[in-house]
């Protein structure tokens, strides 16, 4: 078993003997004066002689303190850069989100360097997926699932509604419903059946018209590759508006007419034995802030066919 002082005496005798003060000492380790005296008297007595020569004005090393001196700055110098190198290989904290595919492309990667310069601490891990994700099976810490709900077993709230819209790239000069002629629709598909999806199919409806007979149709599987689609002027796409917003901003898709659809709503989940851990709460407050931006960032756009 080691015979050694306590462990505050020594810091508080290389301290002193670094700065040649016990005040300088006291102020860098946030104790008193008073406090770094009765230290190094402690680990006197421990050595059974004195470390230190005291003055009015200031204190200087013993023979004795001179030879312990160097020996204890070397120890603290190696726990410091021990410790420097622990704090460099631990491994950074990390918060894992799942959404859908086109969401993930459109909506959360776009805004990932935002996130970045508010918590460089934490690291995000995206998941996507079109599918319903265990979270707690595959590591996930929060979702944004695009439905109804409810969401039973999670902490769930409303982030915003989505909106469809007929878009085009300005480039094909559609600019009513008459001139639907000149591209073809273009369609994505639905994972899941609902009479409430925003299809081509119920924006006709709501129009109370059906579609004329002549139209082409360009087909995806895949939300983003239909938003792809839009943007390079291949024909005419009911999209969501949240995920094409910074094209509408540019002026890359236009609305030539209306009107819009709703669609369902975004819903922020997190597991619920992972919702009070404080990075996971970081990354909840980032997502309701740039949720609540959605609105105010929205163009108007026309509320009926041309």
């Amino acid at each position: 078993m080691r015979r050694l002082p306590p462990l505050s005496s020594l810091r508080a005798f290389e301290a002193a003997a670094r700065h040649g003060s016990f005040k300088q000492a006291a102020d860098e380790l946030a104790v008193t004066p008073t406090a770094i005296s009765h230290q190094i008297r402690s680990l006197e007595a421990h050595a059974g002689q004195a470390l230190f020569e005291r003055s009015a004005r200031k204190v200087s090393l013993t023979a004795v303190g001179g030879q312990l001196y160097p020996v204890l700055r070397k120890g603290f110098d190696a726990f410091e850069a021990a410790f420097e190198d622990v704090l460099q290989t631990r491994p950074r904290a990390q918060v894992a989100i799942s959404a859908t595919n086109a969401f993930t492309a459109r909506w959360l990667v776009p805004r990932v360097a935002r996130f970045r310069s508010l918590q460089p601490a934490i690291d995000l891990r995206l998941h996507a997926s079109d599918e319903t994700v265990d979270l707690e099976a595959h590591s996930i810490d929060i979702a944004v699932r695009y439905g109804v709900g409810p969401y039973p077993g999670l902490c769930s709230e409303p982030m915003f509604a989505d909106e469809y819209a007929p878009l085009a790239n300005p480039a094909l000069g559609i600019k009513g419903l008459e001139d639907l002629e000149q591209a073809p629709l273009i369609h994505f598909e639905w994972k899941k059946n609902h009479p409430l999806n925003p299809t081509w199919a119920h924006w006709f409806e709501t129009i109370g018209s059906p579609p004329p007979s002549n139209l082409g149709h360009l087909k995806f599987n895949d939300e983003s590759h239909a938003i792809q689609a839009a943007v390079a002027g291949q024909g005419v796409a009911l999209l969501s508006l949240p995920l094409v917003a910074d094209e509408l901003a540019a002026g890359h898709l236009i609305s030539p007419f209306g009107p819009v659809l709703k669609g369902f709503t975004y819903h922020l989940v997190v597991r619920q034995d992972r919702s009070t851990h404080p990075n996971v709460q970081a990354v909840v407050d980032w997502l309701r802030s740039e949720a609540a931006n959605i609105k105010a960032a929205r163009l108007p756009l026309p509320t009926s066919a041309g």
